[in-house]
């Protein structure tokens, strides 16, 4: 999985659809090979990521969990230290 790809489920506050759409450029990147597309390329690109977004945004609301939220903040302190241990930054 793309590591820059980031778990959206179950955070308090909920995810934004920014942050949804994000992840679908990300993983439409990832697939397509393209980091930009071509003229050529760039309106199935775009679709692309629409389409992920909004399939990203039906699943993310269906999900259910028993689970308290996560913090965001926490969060990220932890993939930080998970960073520094694995790169010795």
């Amino acid at each position: 999985m793309c590591r820059n790809i980031k778990t959206l489920f179950n955070f308090d506050p909920p995810v934004s659809s920014e942050e949804v759409r994000a992840a679908s450029i990300q993983f439409v990147r990832k697939i397509s090979g393209f980091t930009k597309p071509s003229k050529a390329n760039e309106e199935a690109f775009m679709a692309a990521i629409d389409e992920v977004a909004a399939a990203s945004s039906r699943l993310l609301a269906s999900l259910q969990t028993t689970a308290s939220p996560r913090n965001r903040e926490e969060e990220a302190s932890k993939a930080k230290a998970r960073a520094a241990a694995r790169f010795g930054t």
